[in-house]
């Protein structure tokens, strides 16, 4: 199954900042459910999100075809509505040539159900050939390197998953980010994360049985006999390679992760493979120096490749095949994948219409192609401006604020100076589109266009690195993406076109409103180039410490405060937030929502502060992470995404000073810190 795009609004270092759904910090109220009741008479210091959220909380509801429903939600649902109609245009158009064609051609493809019936199994049978082919280990690592794909993303996206055995990312590398380097990550698994194989608990026992029912309810549909007993072993198999994984808080880690491995250390590194036939059969050969972002995965995943019986890996191959490509297969496969995926994982009842998966589908494969045609029709340049406008804003207060830390010590905060100052800041599309000349789609091939689409894009990837320079100006995520981003390796930020549309930027909307909601996002992504993670590259995007001794030592003592007070929020008796998981992203909101803050204050330059404006500017931020989850979605966010729940996350407002007066938050309520109490970190 594919995982989810992380976002970003800032995954990892902002790339997951608007991932699932906003987050907020100490919650003491119960997790939020599918709907929730008017808070009519909670205290702003009881429950903050509660109380700006009360009137949309209590007619909230999650559509069935949904695990969540949010700000964000309806965001990307409107916009998703207004895309469909763009590509049904371009169809109509007999003029229509070039990549929108293929846009509108490949959305058809998707969309003709008859067509997919029609041909059964026929296009996958040779990929399911191929792996019946397989007669020993040497066929078995050519067959796994040739299905590796890029499609993987450990800092812009956090997006660690993949079906693989192993994942592949091109990237500048750590230390040295004027060159690609390839990055090979822990894989292989069809749950989302080793704990649902671990843990020990009856919730996870219940999904483990579901998921081997599953695997062997796919298997038997394509027509495997024995697929119980072959779900069974497939199942032993992830269970085993679970084990192997690094934990979620140690791919968090990019210390951890910067591991250059030459071609020859694999041999000795990660016995088990025949790594050289590996990377050649993924059109990695010529490559002599790798990252491993999870060496003892590569070690442990490589072992059971020599230990583990042919036999059992081709079930293996299988199953993730057939799971993968399920969309495009004809409808039963769709169905028993979102029965487990969809209802077992995140309870989610209904399965969504056709035409959101078709859409899905073509913005995985031509992402920029599809956002061309948003932002030609949705995204005014008057839009752009005032964003860019705010973006010099933010960044400056963001700049005061660091002039004002009386713990740095000038040669630290010269560094931090000099990261803001050439940081890159992409505003709704990229300088440069991307080209999909390459790419055949078919109008009547919906099968064929997904495997060309992922073939196009890894050799995309791959190509860079034959590039003598590096783009520090590419984007990493579309312009009609509900989201934003920080990528520490280029010290950039892209904020697409489609989140700055209302609740997140309103241009009807006071400037109070629009700073506490996307002031906030862009104060979000410029802090994540000073987390935990962001505070570890320069101004050039490389890995190495600019701080003094000292300085690293306040900033650490203060996010381990900010750490604690997320590790006491439970959205569950039985299940607490992470605190140190979700650590980036938190940092990120606190530092962000207080420079947001700052920088509306300055905009003003000298004009009265209205009297409501802080009251404005907090609600616009609480009010654009409104949220209900689904039971099962809150906790498998909680248990695997780097970023805290939308509700707990609004509650980092305690640590600002200026929230306490705004809403005559006194002792004795719930959110209420003493003013030593209260987190400050930039």
């Amino acid at each position: 199954m594919q995982a989810p795009v992380k976002s970003a609004l800032c995954a990892a270092l902002c790339g997951a900042f608007l991932a699932v759904a906003p987050a907020h910090a100490q919650a003491p109220a119960p997790a939020v459910p599918a709907s929730a009741p008017a808070a009519a008479t909670v205290l702003p210091g009881d429950d903050f999100f509660a109380y700006v959220n009360r009137d949309w909380l209590a007619t909230a509801k999650i559509p069935d075809d949904r695990s969540s429903w949010s700000s964000m939600a309806q965001l990307a649902e409107d916009n998703s509505k207004r895309i469909a109609d763009l590509i049904k245009g371009v169809a109509a158009d007999r003029k229509a040539r070039g990549d929108a064609r293929k846009v509108s051609d490949y959305y058809a493809a998707y969309m003709d159900e008859a067509a997919i019936e029609a041909k059964g199994l026929a296009p996958i049978k040779p990929l399911l050939a191929q792996i019946d082919a397989i007669k020993d280990k040497t066929d078995l690592t050519r067959v796994l390197g040739e299905g590796l794909r890029a499609d993987v993303d450990p800092l812009n996206a956090t997006n660690f998953f993949t079906e693989n055995l192993f994942g592949l990312w091109i990237a500048q590398d750590l230390t040295d980010p004027d060159r690609y380097t390839p990055y090979v990550l822990q894989g292989g698994l069809g749950m989302p994360d080793r704990a649902y194989y671990l843990d020990q608990n009856e919730r996870m026992a219940g999904l483990r049985t579901k998921y081997q029912q599953y695997v062997a309810a796919m298997l038997k549909q394509a027509g495997y006999d024995n697929a119980e007993q072959r779900a069974a072993q497939v199942m032993a198999l992830e269970t085993k390679i679970a084990q192997a994984h690094g934990t979620r808080e140690d791919s968090a880690d990019v210390l951890k992760a910067n591991n250059h491995w030459t071609l020859e250390q694999f041999a000795a590194n990660a016995p088990g493979i025949d790594w050289k036939a590996l990377f050649k059969a993924a059109k990695l050969g010529s490559q002599d120096k790798f990252i491993v972002w999870h060496p003892s995965a590569a070690k442990g995943e490589a072992a059971l490749v020599a230990s583990e019986d042919v036999a059992v890996w081709k079930d293996w191959l299988a199953f993730h095949r057939l799971n993968h490509f399920a969309g495009v297969l004809p409808k039963a496969f769709g169905d028993l994948r979102f029965d487990f995926t969809g209802r077992a994982l995140s309870g989610t009842p209904k399965q969504s219409d056709r035409w959101k998966r078709a859409l899905a589908s073509t913005d995985a494969a031509m992402d920029e192609a599809v956002g061309r045609l948003y932002v030609e029709r949705y995204f005014p340049a008057e839009s752009k401006a005032r964003i860019q406008a705010m973006v010099k804003n933010i960044v400056a207060a963001f700049a005061q604020r660091v002039d004002k830390l009386d713990w740095m010590a000038p040669a630290t905060r010269a560094q931090a100076k000099e990261k803001l100052k050439t940081l890159y800041v992409g505003v709704g599309y990229p300088d440069k589109w991307k080209s999909y000349a390459g790419l055949q789609v078919s109008r009547t091939d919906a099968f064929g266009n997904a495997m060309r689409a992922e073939q196009f894009a890894t050799a995309g990837e791959l190509a860079k690195l034959n590039h003598k320079k590096v783009d520090r100006t590419e984007w990493s995520m579309p312009p009609q993406l509900v989201n934003a981003v920080n990528m520490p390796l280029q010290n950039a930020l892209n904020f697409p076109a489609a989140i700055l549309m209302p609740p997140f930027f309103d241009p009807k909307a006071s400037d109070a409103v629009n700073y506490g909601a996307i002031g906030s996002v862009i104060g979000h992504e410029i802090s994540h180039s000073f987390d935990d993670q962001g505070s570890q590259f320069d101004a050039q995007g490389r890995l190495r410490d600019w701080w003094t001794k000292e300085d690293g030592e306040h900033f650490r003592k203060a996010a381990a405060a900010l750490a604690a007070q997320y590790s006491a929020y439970k959205p569950f008796p039985d299940l607490a937030i992470n605190g140190q998981l979700t650590l980036s992203e938190n940092l990120a909101d606190l530092a962000g929502l207080a420079a947001a803050y700052d920088a509306y204050h300055v905009s003003l330059a000298g004009k009265p502060v209205p009297a409501d404006a802080d009251q404005q500017f907090f609600a616009g931020f609480a009010q654009s992470w409104r949220v209900v989850m689904r039971e099962a979605a809150l906790r498998r966010g909680v248990l695997t995404d780097g970023h805290a729940p939308a509700q707990w996350r609004t509650y980092t407002v305690r640590n600002l000073d200026a929230w306490y007066p705004a809403f005559n938050v006194q002792p004795g309520q719930k959110l209420y810190l003493a003013p030593a109490e209260r987190v400050r970190v930039w």
